[in-house]
């Protein structure tokens, strides 16, 4: 194994530990509401804190640290995230558990914005799309085992162990970058230019592309577990096995999309718009059949991490010598419309209409996909595209 794949599998190790951690209390909220005295409903606000964390807290680290050299601030977040974890294990009360969560928060955006940055810098250009897949795998290996073990490991142990066990695994992925990642100048870019370039036209109607496009696979697959019992007639344990295939799914649909947008960010990012319009809005027809809910659930996972690469690397591509700061926005876009979904499809739930979430995904989605046009011009050239932005005007 060479040493640019060496770092780029240490980085998508950080993004498991982050990615898991993102999701892992989720699974947990009856339990911390119990040991901590509070309702479930309360417990839940950890989960806003920390997704407002990212959106918000994780541009501002990501802009205070513009400056420093990528090694040691990839360690110090990690650190930071460590630290935000075992104030969580160690949480006397639901105060101190907020005060955890969201100093781990702070780091999430930064960091993987650091380590896409990064592992795009360790690799050859035509290699960008399939090294910013790879790191971003560790989210969709966090959704396939880390929050699944973290959470039976919870029910079992109680709800702190959990996230003792993520202190140590931030550490241990700590350890691991220290070992080796290089050493690197620091950026050039300022502040001001990494700003300056963020709110560029292109970069703003890409991050609006991430909000927007992926909410829509958010909206059904918040509600996917009701969807498989209530709707399908799922059992609970073929409903936890089909979530295994939907994250084996997302596993591939990553790697694959990663090597696509090597070829055409802009067709793959359209590509896959598209063929989630067409899997969300099948929904409601797909859903009341178990062999076709089968492959729903199989396409939706391949489709709904696709994303991922082909629109980091559309930033990555527009910001060219400053990204950090872009990339980490673009990093809470994607949690941003994560909780826009939940939200809508909550909204759809509540109203009885759980069967339908589909197509208020599919039309979310499709707003995604026009918005992906504006974002990259099909009348544009794949050359003009491709050329690093400090070196070509600037787009309006």
């Amino acid at each position: 194994m060479n040493n640019s794949r060496v770092i780029v599998a240490a980085l998508c190790a950080g993004v498991f530990v982050v990615g898991t951690s993102e999701y892992l209390v989720a699974g947990l909220l009856p339990q911390v509401g119990d040991s901590l005295g509070i309702s479930v409903g309360a417990a839940g606000q950890v989960v806003t804190a920390y997704a407002l964390g990212v959106v918000i807290g994780g541009p501002l680290v990501a802009a205070a640290t513009a400056r420093l050299p990528r090694r040691p601030l990839a360690l110090g977040l990690m650190l930071l995230f460590a630290a935000g974890s075992a104030v969580s294990a160690w949480a006397p009360d639901f105060a101190v558990l907020l005060a955890g969560r969201v100093l781990s928060s702070f780091s999430h955006a930064a960091f993987v914005a650091s380590a896409l940055v990064t592992a795009t810098r360790v690799v050859p250009p035509e290699r960008a799309g399939r090294a910013i897949a790879a790191v971003a795998s560790g989210f969709t290996v966090a959704t396939l085992l880390g929050v699944p073990i973290g959470a039976l490991l919870g029910e079992r142990a109680g709800w702190r162990i959990p996230f003792v066990v993520l202190t140590a695994l931030a550490l241990a992925a700590t350890a691991m970058l220290a070992a080796v990642l290089p050493d690197q100048e620091a950026p050039s870019a300022s502040l001001r230019a990494e700003t300056r370039l963020l709110i560029r036209g292109p970069v703003l109607l890409t991050v609006l592309t991430t909000a927007v496009g992926t909410s829509g696979a958010a909206t059904v697959f918040t509600y996917i577990a009701p969807l498989l019992t209530r709707i399908a007639g799922f059992s609970a344990p073929a409903v936890s096995a089909l979530l295994l295939a939907y994250g084996g799914g997302s596993f591939a649909g990553n790697l694959i999309a990663g090597r696509l947008t090597d070829r055409s960010l802009g067709g793959t990012i359209r590509a896959v718009f598209g063929g989630l319009v067409g899997v969300l809005a099948a929904v409601p027809v797909a859903v009341v059949w178990q062999p076709s809910a089968v492959l729903l659930v199989l396409l939706l996972g391949l489709l709904a991490t696709a994303t991922i690469a082909p629109l980091q690397g559309i930033v990555l591509r527009y910001a060219g010598a400053a990204p950090t700061l872009a990339v980490a926005v673009n990093v809470g876009a994607f949690n941003l419309g994560n909780a826009m979904g939940s939200a809508i499809g909550g909204a759809i739930v509540a109203a009885g209409a759980l069967r339908w979430t589909g197509f208020a995904g599919a039309l979310l989605t499709l707003i995604g996909l026009a918005l992906s046009y504006a974002a990259v011009p099909r009348s544009g050239t794949a050359d003009e595209f491709l050329e690093p932005a400090a070196t070509r005007p600037a787009r309006t």
